[in-house]
């Protein structure tokens, strides 16, 4: 995040950045600040990670690998089983999925 950005507009900027994708928020799926969420970097930098998870969709763009990723795509939630990734991801992933009235708070 920029010192002069809000959070969503964070958000929107990283997302076409990253993606090529347009988005607009539809919604929060929520906050998710996991003490053992740690990330180090293969340049030394070690960072705790917190994540706010909003719900958008797409208005715009083409998947557009950048700087930042190595593979795009969609996948159906039948997949996301055989996916390897992090716990954090796959309970923002979980949270999602169950279509939950209120947002995560954690």
């Amino acid at each position: 995040m920029e010192m002069t950005d809000s959070l969503p507009g964070c958000a929107v900027r990283e997302v076409k950045e990253e993606t090529g994708l347009d988005i607009e928020f539809t919604g929060l799926v929520g906050t998710y600040t996991d003490p053992r969420h740690v990330i180090a970097y293969s340049d030394g930098e070690v960072r705790r990670q917190f994540n706010v998870c909003f719900l958008a969709r797409v208005i715009g763009g083409d998947l557009v690998i950048s700087d930042e990723s190595t593979e795009l795509r969609f996948v159906d939630p039948a997949e996301l089983d055989s996916l390897d990734m992090h716990h954090t991801q796959r309970l923002r992933l979980a949270h999602y999925l169950e279509g939950r009235s209120t947002p995560y708070l954690g």
